[in-house]
């Protein structure tokens, strides 16, 4: 990754992030909330100088919209951000971030095509995709079945992104399913829910 300030403001972006997940996990909402915003400014921010196909940026500032009560306007502004970048089409990473806006803002059709970009990529992309195939598909079943093997994962790691052991991608979609009727109620310190 080419040094600037670019990624200093990605680097400050994880730090809030990491800030808001521990709050989270204390069951301070008001401070995790304040945390999560000052991320996805930060992450903006990144983004805004960031050399092209820098994806994870976005996915950053989704995943926080998300996780600090806004969704719907995280869901917007990366669906505007990346309208017209050819580049975003072939990007497992870009398909992701799309996937997720594209199950908040309720356009189900757009999500397959997407998760079909994700699933070369294996691994956590794989797993990522079939829960949001199954969210788009509203099959609560395959859903359920999919983020258990997201939260699973998490726990198994030894290291994370923040410096925290949390599974935001399992709350991310634990919150979009709620939202369905579809939440799979995980039961896990690492996917701590309202």
């Amino acid at each position: 990754m080419q040094d600037g300030e670019h990624r200093e403001l990605m680097m400050a972006a994880i730090a809030a992030e990491g800030t808001a997940h521990a709050a989270l996990l204390e069951g301070d909402r008001e401070a995790a909330a304040a945390a999560y915003a000052r991320a996805v400014e930060t992450y903006r921010a990144s983004w805004a100088l960031a050399p092209p196909k820098s994806y994870g940026r976005l996915v950053g500032l989704l995943k926080a919209a998300v996780l600090g009560g806004q969704p719907q306007a995280g869901a917007e502004e990366v669906r505007a951000d990346l309208d017209g970048d050819l580049d975003a089409g072939g990007s497992p990473v870009a398909s992701y971030v799309l996937a997720v806006a594209a199950l908040i803002l309720g356009d189900d059709d757009a999500v397959a095509p997407l998760a079909d970009v994700m699933d070369p990529r294996g691994g956590a992309f794989a797993r990522t995709a079939t829960a949001m195939r199954a969210l788009a598909a509203r099959d609560g079943a395959d859903y359920a079945a999919a983020v258990a093997e997201i939260e699973a994962d998490f726990a198994g790691r030894d290291e994370h992104l923040t410096g925290v052991p949390i599974a935001d991608t399992a709350i991310m979609l634990e919150l979009i399913a709620r939202e369905r009727g579809l939440g799979a109620a995980l039961d896990s310190p690492l996917v701590p829910l309202p």
